[in-house]
């Protein structure tokens, strides 16, 4: 798994928030290929369940609250605040599996979706937790 804050060697220490698979990298690359610049929403809606959500870049608006936990693939990954009082105590480490994407989500229609899957944070891990922002200015 790799992540866009280990290539910063100042941010070595930091524990990234958000991770994701090379499957994940290799899609979100694809993706972006195809669409330009791409973000994240994890899901809390009814119809997609609690999934992540990829979009273009500008046709998804983050709200002021939402919570950016970090970038994966050069992509931003943001949650509403409800959904991040439920993962706040986790590492997201974002897959890709068999199936169908979410609705609206830009894997739709290509066989595999994105998937979350997650860690608990270790108590070291808590002192070391890569900064969260807010909303789309973050």
């Amino acid at each position: 798994m790799t992540d866009t804050l280990a290539a910063d060697p100042l941010a070595a220490d930091i524990v990234p928030r958000v991770l994701a698979t090379d499957a994940a990298l290799a899609l979100i690359a694809e993706l972006r290929g195809e669409y330009g610049p791409v973000l994240f929403h994890q899901s809390g809606g009814c119809c997609d369940g609690s999934s992540p959500m990829c979009y273009p870049q500008g046709d998804y608006i983050v709200g002021d609250e939402d919570v950016r936990l970090g970038a994966i693939g050069g992509a931003p990954f943001y949650m509403s605040p409800s959904q991040f009082d439920y993962w706040q105590h986790t590492q997201l480490i974002i897959d890709v599996v068999p199936g169908r994407g979410g609705m609206f989500s830009l894997e739709n229609g290509r066989g595999v979706r994105f998937l979350t899957r997650s860690r608990l944070f270790t108590d070291a891990d808590l002192d070391h937790l890569a900064p969260l922002g807010r909303g789309a200015a973050a």
